[in-house]
């Protein structure tokens, strides 16, 4: 049985945590998720910008003892 994943904000982080936590959820770069973020933040007049922090409200930062191994930590 596999266990299911989780969503963290990244210890990575440039600004919150959210868009590395993201990335680190869909095993892709986190510069792909932080460049989309921003390309929908100017689309959506703002309504990205205001996401991204009811994100890192919401999303819980990621424990120490669930650091993955890929991590530079």
């Amino acid at each position: 049985m596999s266990e299911t994943k989780k969503l963290y904000r990244s210890r990575e982080k440039k600004l919150c945590g959210v868009c590395g936590g993201l990335a680190e959820y869909f095993d892709i770069d986190p510069t792909i998720i932080r460049l989309l973020w921003v390309v929908m933040g100017f689309l959506s007049c703002s309504v990205g910008v205001i996401a991204y922090f009811v994100c890192a409200l919401i999303v819980p930062e990621r424990p120490f003892d669930q650091i993955p191994p890929n991590s530079n930590q």
